[in-house]
């Protein structure tokens, strides 16, 4: 058994923050940015939260696929940036909901969280565990950035994107090919703590750009070949190459890699910035409200971020 992608949703922050806006706050300028990340605007969160976006995201979600409430089996939340601890976000997802009978909770795999989500979503339907599920990959990581470090503050976004999905047996749509990874070695590349252990010591997000420049522009790459190749298919067969906004320098680097023209890698990271998991399923319901996606089209959906994580799935729409 097989899932398919039947409806897609996304919700963005209400404020949006200009190149000029953060020139105003850091030794920064918008070519600087732009030179270097292609971003020029993102989304960030005034009283939006992790769970209110992400339940903006499902309902629209729901909405597109044509389902009710009352359906769904699974929830999962894909986020690095949640308010709380305890409850978990997808709990508070399925409360804002009213999902009285869904199973929820949440993963956290960074920037790669909802092609984890996605792959967990997958194994319990394929399985016959549940019929359906609600993916999510939400965040609000404006309030992990330090607004004095020139170096990560423009980059990121605050937004949640959902799918959901439910079994397929018609041999045709779903996932074809599953590719995942981990480099615990190299965890401390991009970090971010959950509360300071003492005063030296900070909670906002720490990079080391040059790293996870080579680490993504490396393994992206790979991970995707091997995810088409288990597919039974080459790169030149992918219609489209749905990949996490990281900046566009990435972006541009990997279409070279794979030797695809950046005509099949679709972008808005210069629109919302990097939005960590919900960056994938926010471009998803973006092509798909555009009328980009087609029955049949093969797409791959592809990641990386802390952990360091990464992973690739084909999929035929």
């Amino acid at each position: 058994m097989n899932i398919k992608i039947v409806g897609t949703g996304s919700a963005l922050a209400g404020q949006i923050r200009t190149n000029q806006d953060i020139e105003a706050m850091v030794d920064t300028t918008d070519a600087w940015i732009r030179e270097r990340t292609g971003i020029r605007t993102r989304h960030i969160s005034d009283r939006d939260t992790v769970a209110s976006l992400s339940a903006k995201a499902c309902r629209e979600a729901l909405k597109c696929a044509k389902k009710e409430v009352e359906d769904i089996d699974l929830i999962l939340v894909a986020t690095c940036s949640p308010e709380f601890l305890l409850p978990n976000c997808a709990c508070q997802v399925q409360s804002i909901l009213g999902a009285e009978k869904a199973t929820a909770f949440d993963i956290n795999a960074a920037c790669s969280g909802f092609l984890f989500a996605l792959d967990t979503a997958y194994a319990y339907i394929s399985c016959g565990i549940y019929r359906n599920a609600l993916v999510v990959g939400g965040e609000v990581l404006s309030k992990l950035v330090d607004w004095e470090d020139r170096t990560t503050c423009v980059l990121f976004g605050d937004g949640a994107g959902a799918v959901y999905v439910e079994a397929c047996e018609d041999g045709i749509s779903g996932i074809q090919s599953i590719v995942q990874g981990s480099n615990g070695a190299k965890g401390q590349v991009l970090s971010c703590r959950e509360r300071a252990l003492d005063e030296k010591e900070d909670i906002f997000i720490r990079m080391d750009g040059r790293e996870v420049y080579k680490f993504a522009t490396r393994q992206v790459p790979a991970c995707i070949e091997e995810a088409v190749k288990k597919a039974g298919l080459t790169v030149q067969d992918i219609d489209l190459f749905v990949l996490h906004q990281a900046n566009m320098r990435i972006l541009e680097a990997i279409g070279r890699r794979l030797n695809i023209g950046m005509d099949k890698i679709p972008a808005n990271v210069d629109r919302v910035g990097n939005m960590s998991s919900a960056a994938i399923p926010v471009l998803l319901d973006e092509l798909n409200k555009n009328g980009k996606l087609h029955r049949g089209q093969k797409i791959v959906l592809s990641g990386f971020g802390a952990g360091l994580t990464y992973g690739a799935c084909v999929v035929t729409w």
